[in-house]
């Protein structure tokens, strides 16, 4: 049975965890996360460095999503020239015990994809 509260605003049936899988799915957003987390206030160049491969344009509409949905708090500073420096907000960190579980699921696949990787190709081997 479907409660209210798992109803959207256009009144369909929905996962309540829809929406925050729908923000972290972006391109970058769980790694731009993930240095703020680690690492601390971030400038955008000092993102834009750490997340390699990443445009400015993807970065500035990803930290913009992020400020909107209250993950990230932007600092702006009226120096010349102006500075501007982005941290987790509340929002965000409430992320960290899930960020944190997701970390610990994908060591331990890619452990086990790397084991199953050797065991495929000595078996390969052993019926060559």
């Amino acid at each position: 049975m479907v409660s209210p509260a798992d109803k959207s605003a256009s009144g369909r049936n929905e996962c309540p965890i829809d929406a925050v899988l729908r923000l972290l799915m972006g391109p970058w957003t769980t790694y731009i996360l993930y240095i703020l987390r680690t690492q601390g206030p971030r400038r955008f160049g000092e993102l834009k460095r750490e997340v390699g491969g990443i445009s400015a344009k993807v970065l500035t509409e990803r930290l913009r999503m992020l400020e909107d949905a209250r993950l990230v708090h932007r600092d702006y500073q009226a120096t010349i020239p102006p500075q501007v420096t982005y941290s987790l907000a509340p929002r965000g960190a409430e992320l960290n015990p899930m960020l944190d579980a997701l970390k610990d699921i994908a060591l331990r696949w890619q452990k086990e994809d790397a084991q199953a990787a050797v065991q495929g190709a000595a078996a390969k081997a052993a019926a060559e």
